[in-house]
């Protein structure tokens, strides 16, 4: 007679909370070598900051044992690495900055954001206990996103900065909306297609063995287009602009599985950029200093000075880097924020950017690895959506300091200075792990 054995369904705690000492050990070896060599360093500060750390990833890890326990095991280690990593670098560029006799305290500054945003994280474990609740405020999202874009805009609250309008003022903080807004419209997307996928994957005529989509139906595709090119004229930010559109043509080709709606998107998008280059002045400055950066009128006119000194910082760092607190991120502009990866790249090399690349690419496959296991339509875009949505900013930023695409203004997830990307991208994590949950967890097991 053949028996049934009782199977076990793993949560991945207990191999989340091994690869969590890990990541904490990472974290206070680069805090270690940056005072190290800053002659800086002072053991009881040490201990502080480790117990800190200590305390941080067991709270995080705790609070995923009590309200949501089967999430993917994997993403909190992850990213929590990437934002160590960047608080110990953030740190070294402050004691750059101090050697020539600028103070500047975006460590402190930037640790207190990322506290900030696991706290927000855990809040989103918390309080958001089924997913699927955010599809009731579909259009609701969208409007906030489009609310988003346009506050920089409005006289008053937007400010400029470095010739970017995409910051609004309050109480004295600068914030950039633009970061949040993005996660509106993840929500307003995965909504819209799981509602119209049939129509949109269906119909249409067939060209070359490939379905475009009716002109009918190019009325979304066609309105955040527009809106990306007004973020990227008016704004005057590419990133946004690039960010905003390439996550819709992603969600659409998961949602549809057409390759024609790629081809579209991207045809539609390079028509608007070139336009848009020609057409207005600042946009084609963009481009001048993407395509002859090199050029020694184009460098003197500082134009591309900043990209210039970024990508001979990174040769300097060659295939190991000159270390922690060996090299000279100084010499780079904005090196604790937008250039933050020619920063790395010049004192942990090649290798060590490589490393950290490779983190966002796992944190991007496990979004996309739930993505596939949720069944739920809308699950599946949202997953996705998020993923394409860290993915895509981290291919901007760094195809911009590598000059493989004109340079933006936007910054590396987890790793560089900034407020609204650090607390921005940790609800993005929150949302991940809820939705992980929900993926793995077992048909019979309860929310």
């Amino acid at each position: 007679m053949a028996t049934v054995a009782e199977v076990t369904v793993r949560t991945g705690r207990r191999a989340e909370l091994g690869l969590l000492a890990l990541t904490v050990l990472i974290a206070v070896a680069a805090r270690g070598l940056v005072d190290y060599h800053a002659d800086y360093l002072v053991i009881s500060d040490m201990l502080v900051y480790t117990g800190a750390w200590v305390a941080v990833a067991l709270a995080i890890h705790l609070a995923l044992r009590r309200w949501a326990p089967f999430a993917d095991p994997v993403l909190v280690p992850a990213v929590l690495t990437i934002n160590g990593i960047g608080l110990a670098m953030i740190r070294r560029i402050d004691f750059a900055y101090a050697a020539r006799g600028r103070e500047t305290d975006f460590g402190q500054v930037q640790a207190v954001w990322t506290l900030l945003g696991i706290s927000l994280a855990i809040l989103v474990i918390l309080l958001l206990r089924d997913y699927k609740l955010l599809r009731r405020f579909t259009y609701t999202a969208g409007v906030l996103g489009l609310v988003g874009l346009l506050l920089p805009l409005l006289p008053g609250i937007g400010t400029q900065i470095n010739g970017a309008r995409i910051w609004i003022n309050i109480f004295g903080k600068s914030l950039q909306p633009g970061e949040f807004a993005k996660i509106a419209f993840v929500v307003f997307f995965a909504g819209y297609l799981v509602s119209n996928r049939d129509t949109l994957a269906l119909a249409g005529p067939k060209v070359l063995g490939m379905r475009f989509p009716r002109p009918r139906d190019l009325g979304p595709l066609a309105l955040v287009w527009v809106a990306a090119l007004l973020v990227q004229i008016y704004e005057r930010d590419l990133g946004t602009s690039l960010l905003l559109f390439g996550i819709f043509v992603a969600m659409l080709y998961v949602a549809t599985e057409r390759l024609s709606w790629v081809l579209t998107g991207m045809a539609m998008f390079t028509v608007g950029a070139v336009a848009a280059g020609a057409f207005f002045s600042h946009v084609g400055a963009r481009y001048t200093a993407w395509l002859h950066a090199l050029d020694p009128e184009v460098y003197r006119s500082g134009q591309s000075e900043q990209l210039v000194r970024g990508l001979f910082g990174m040769a300097s760092g060659g295939l190991f880097g000159t270390g922690l607190g060996e090299g000279r991120p100084d010499l780079v502009p904005y090196a604790e924020s937008d250039f933050i990866v020619a920063s790395i790249g010049e004192e942990l090399g090649l290798t060590g950017l490589l490393a950290i690349l490779t983190l966002y690419i796992v944190i991007v496959q496990r979004a996309m690895r739930t993505a596939i296991g949720i069944r739920h339509g809308f699950g599946k875009l949202l997953s996705a959506g998020l993923g394409f949505a860290i993915g895509l900013q981290v291919f901007i930023v760094v195809g911009g300091v590598t000059r493989v695409i004109p340079l933006t203004g936007l910054t590396t997830p987890f790793l560089a200075y900034g407020g609204s990307s650090m607390l921005a991208n940790w609800i993005v994590i929150g949302l991940l792990l809820r939705i992980s949950h929900q993926a793995r967890r077992p048909e019979e097991s309860s929310a």
